[in-house]
């Protein structure tokens, strides 16, 4: 990076209500410049400070001179310095960003030092596993991505890198202190040219603080203007993500008051938690007997399907792709007649509930078999009886959404006994049955242009589900995407490729949706020209997605997998249009298809359901 010059740069935002919504996820990639250096001097840039704290680190771990130590996210390294002065040779010294590494290896070469710095993202480390005695997170370097996941990447790229039962110490800020005691306006002099105006927020959720920081020079006027953000973690909190990437034996030491010589504003630096953690991993010659854990798979009752040939095949490549899996052994439940008395009695470490059609193949029963699992204390994989019961009606998920603050189409319910109801004003819109599953109900017809095509779909539907309530959607033009999540929140989780319903080779005279016809109707034009493709979108619009998204994930208590459906309106907002918690697990199917495009295969994909739920029942 570039020094910043004592010039008028960036662009000044002025005024901002909500900073989350300038908030670039991404921040830290571009913060830690010169400028930083400047306005956070009287913690960062003081050797009586760094001193001080260091006399506590070494109280704390008392390591050996010889002990390899790794000071993670290091900044400009005044840590790993002070380490090395007092003798501890073995230190190495990362961060991600070039200008402060820059900034470490001039001042060690100035005095003479001899310690290794090196530019890394602490979520991909550049050592072997087992390398460290100690690994260091200090003055507050832990929390600064927009995905709590990404905090516990870099945690199990600690435990890796540390040798078995090497410690970790982490040096955090105190959340609970932060959320209640934060100044939401200061501003200072860093030196007699440079004045320091900073303004914070709590973001939505509480999780993070965000910070916006207005630098001003006195003759030049604006040179930043930049917003960045913290994820803030209670005692509890950071050990439970601790516990869950395996630390063992973790301990809460003195927080860290710091003192410093101007005492304005420390900000985030000024109440800290430091703590330590143990990586108890055994060592290589320890028996390597793995425990094969009995996995029952629920399915759909065969003999009551309507798509039988479609099924069994899905259901033959599920069968040969669980069979080439190490350390499992599968049996199945395929019959519902016998379904209770299999279950009561049945013995096994996890269901892999596939039973996406419901009980007796109804969809409006496909909670009941989670419900039941529940009942028995069974383990399973899925999402639990009321998030499939919300999911399953669809209007219910959209009015959740709105309360997130998530666009969805503009819509109203006709119920079943209605005798009257409005004709839409603005055409064209979409009726669907409110509830349902594989879009049963949504055909090309669907898809309505004017008030008589309205009342003929709309009667026709009543006919064809009398007792469900028919959903008048506003129908959306822009590009129809699906994003597939797999694993956990807050930490467990990954965000698949974003997949594209490609409407291009469809003629012109048929509306561009993936109903019925699209999924069952094997010789229909929508099965033959429909393509799903990657993604294409803008960096900030991926980020958007995926925070409403993963709103959605934690609100609804969707778990170990799910999908979701959204479609852009003519003018580019993305609207969500459902969610799925039990989507679709066959070999040919979209979730199927994101994971190809990360390199996962079907059998990996089906694998990862059963230990994200393994995990979650802590049986892992």
């Amino acid at each position: 990076m570039k020094e910043v010059k004592e010039k008028s740069i960036r662009k000044f935002k002025g005024r901002l209500d909500s900073l989350e919504d300038f908030l670039n996820p991404e921040w830290w990639k571009y913060i830690f410049d010169s400028v930083y250096l400047k306005t956070d001097a009287d913690v960062v840039m003081d050797d009586e400070i760094t001193e001080k704290e260091v006399d506590i680190f070494l109280e704390i771990l008392k390591p050996n001179k010889d002990d390899k130590i790794l000071d993670l996210a290091c900044g400009q390294g005044r840590h790993s310095i002070e380490f090395y002065k007092r003798g501890y040779r073995e230190i190495e010294g990362v961060d991600i960003s070039e200008y402060l590494i820059r900034k470490a290896k001039q001042r060690a070469k100035k005095e003479n030092l001899k310690i290794r710095f090196r530019k890394a993202d602490a979520r991909n480390l550049p050592y072997k596993e087992s390398t460290f005695d100690f690994v260091l997170i200090l003055g507050n370097s832990f929390g600064y991505f927009s995905n709590a996941s990404d905090d516990y990447k870099v945690l199990k790229e600690v435990f890796k890198v540390l040798k078995p039962y090497g410690v970790l110490l982490l040096d955090i800020a105190d959340g609970d202190y932060v959320r209640n005691h934060y100044k939401p306006y200061t501003w200072e002099w860093i030196n007699d040219k440079y004045v320091v105006l900073r303004e914070r927020q709590l973001s939505h959720d509480k999780r993070l603080l965000i910070s916006r920081e207005i630098v001003i020079h006195a003759n030049k006027g604006v040179i930043v203007d930049q917003i960045y953000s913290e994820r803030l973690y209670s005692q509890s909190e950071i050990e439970q993500i601790l516990r869950s990437v395996g630390f063992t034996d973790i301990k809460f030491h003195t927080n860290l008051i710091v003192q410093s010589k101007r005492n304005i504003d420390l900000g985030l630096m000024e109440n800290r938690i430091i703590l330590t953690a143990v990586a108890p991993k055994e060592s290589v010659r320890v028996s390597s007997k793995v425990k094969t854990f009995n996995i029952t798979v629920v399915l759909g009752d065969t003999s009551l399907k309507s798509h039988i040939e479609y099924e069994l095949e899905a259901i033959k490549q599920l069968k040969i792709a669980l069979s080439k899996l190490q350390g499992y052994k599968f049996s199945y439940i395929e019959n519902h007649k016998s379904l209770f008395y299999d279950l009561g009695n049945l013995k096994t470490d996890l269901v892999f509930n596939l039973c996406d059609d419901g009980y007796n193949n109804k969809a409006n029963m496909e909670l009941h078999i989670p419900a039941l699992l529940e009942v028995l204390n069974i383990p399973y994989t899925g999402s639990p009886p009321h998030t499939l019961a919300i999911c399953y009606d669809k209007s219910l998920v959209k009015s959740i959404a709105n309360s997130l603050n998530i666009p969805t189409p503009d819509e109203y319910l006709i119920m079943p006994d209605d005798t009257t109801y409005n004709i839409p004003t603005n055409f064209p819109v979409i009726l669907k049955p409110n509830f349902g599953d594989g879009s049963e109900g949504i055909y090309k017809d669907s898809v309505v242009y004017d008030p008589i095509e309205f009342t003929e779909v709309l009667n026709k539907l009543r006919k064809q589900f009398p007792d469900v309530p028919i959903l008048v959607e506003e129908f959306l033009t822009g590009d129809e995407i699906s994003i597939g999540i797999l694993g956990n929140l807050p930490y467990d989780f990954e965000i698949l490729p974003i997949l594209k319903i490609d409407y291009s080779e469809l003629p012109e005279d048929l509306p561009p949706i993936c109903g019925y016809e699209a999924k069952w109707d094997f010789d229909s034009i929508y099965y033959k020209k429909i393509k799903y493709v990657p993604a294409e979108l803008d960096k900030d619009i991926e980020e958007k997605l995926y925070d409403m998204v993963l709103k959605l994930y934690s609100r609804l208590d969707l778990r170990d997998y799910g999908r979701f459906d959204i479609r852009f309106s003519t003018d580019g907002i993305p609207k969500l249009l459902e969610v799925n918690p039990n989507p679709g697990w066959s070999w040919d199917g979209k979730l199927k298809m994101m994971c190809e495009w990360k390199g996962i295969e079907y059998e990996e994909m089906l694998e990862r359901i059963i230990r994200y739920a393994l995990k979650r029942y802590n049986l892992l």
